[in-house]
């Protein structure tokens, strides 16, 4: 059994700003990743996404994007700019090693990994992120749907749907810009319940993220006050708007029924459809935490900006509002991997 300092669990991007925020600490972290590239859930996402952020407000201020700061970048330059952050980590990297349990020790933790090998640490970060674990809604019944059934995750680019009728189920910014580019080669609807809220890319001629900025909406501490997350508002720049008033995307309240390729809408129009595509949102994918007995019914830990309230010594990054509007994006991990880190410094130091 190898001993540690910290095992950080994930290599993309919460777990490089965790590796770096640790060792700015003094601190020896050791990153495990279950992939063979250290890019977190980004490769596997559809090859038209592109940030919603521009690339001056999309990175750590110690790793920028390069090239123009005013741009939107793919997903492409995504999965590059963390491959070249990993380089740079001054942390030992572990590609293909997945952690399948973390249990308790009297002086800390033992990591699992999925080939059997252990790991003694005394303190452990969990960064595998909030994208791992689609979340898939069962359909209504009768059922079971017939046709093609996949979650946003496995969806790469439209081609394959030409000429199809598609249903988009969700409301978010990833089931509008699939619908909508969707909707040049097949037949779309969009489906949710209630309304799309709609935000302008650039309200008064400047990146929404400059006002989240210089307002401090993105930076204020207000997660851990939040029982629920809010929703998140769906960012325009003009043209998904635009493609449901052109008709291109029709939206309807989610269907009631479902039964071999047929929706049944809740007005009793009943519709056949060839796919429906949950863009469902994903739940955090830490399930190898269950014997430490940290999580909720929901798996999602138990914690207090990012600092278990049950275990000392286990720290998570990348949560869905875990201290801050931007905490599970690329440009706001930095933030709380530093906080994380300032915390375990303080803990492993008492030792």
């Amino acid at each position: 059994m190898e001993r540690v300092e910290v095992v950080v669990v994930g290599g993309g991007q919460s777990g490089q700003a965790a590796a770096r925020a640790l060792r700015a600490r003094g601190l020896a972290p050791v990153v495990l990743e279950a992939s063979d590239r250290p890019a977190g859930s980004w490769p596997h996402y559809y090859d038209g996404l592109t940030l919603f952020s521009p690339a001056r407000y999309s990175a750590p201020a110690e790793l920028p994007f390069d090239g123009d700061p005013d741009r939107y970048p793919g997903r492409d330059e995504v999965v590059a700019h963390l491959l070249r952050g990993a380089e740079l980590l001054d942390a030992p990297l572990r590609l293909r090693t997945r952690v399948r349990e973390i249990r308790p020790r009297s002086d800390g933790f033992e990591v699992t990994t999925a080939d059997g090998e252990r790991w003694a640490a005394r303190a452990v970060v969990t960064a595998s992120g909030s994208f791992g674990n689609p979340h898939r809604p069962a359909l209504p019944g009768p059922g079971p749907f017939t046709g093609t059934l996949l979650h946003a995750a496995e969806y790469r680019e439209p081609t394959p749907f030409a000429g199809r009728r598609v249903v988009v189920l969700g409301l978010g910014n990833s089931a509008v810009q699939i619908a909508a580019e969707l909707a040049g080669v097949a037949r779309v609807t969009l489906a949710g319940r209630g309304r799309i809220r709609w935000t302008p890319q650039r309200p008064l001629g400047r990146d929404l993220h400059h006002w989240l900025g210089v307002t401090g909406l993105d930076t204020a501490p207000v997660g851990p006050l939040l029982r629920t997350p809010p929703r998140q508002p769906v960012i325009d720049d003009g043209r998904y708007r635009a493609a449901l008033r052109a008709g291109g995307v029709r939206t309807r309240p989610v269907f009631t029924a479902v039964e071999g390729n047929r929706v049944t809408w809740p007005d009793g129009v009943v519709e056949e459809v060839d796919t429906v595509l949950l863009a469902t949102g994903y739940r955090p994918d830490l399930g190898y935490l269950a014997p430490l007995g940290v999580l909720d019914r929901r798996g999602v830990p138990r914690h207090r900006g990012g600092l278990s309230t049950v275990r000392p010594g286990l720290a998570h990054l990348g949560l869905e509002w875990q201290r801050s509007l931007a905490s599970n994006t690329l440009r706001g991990v930095g933030r709380d991997a530093r906080h994380v880190a300032r915390a375990l410094e303080r803990f492993l130091r008492r030792g």
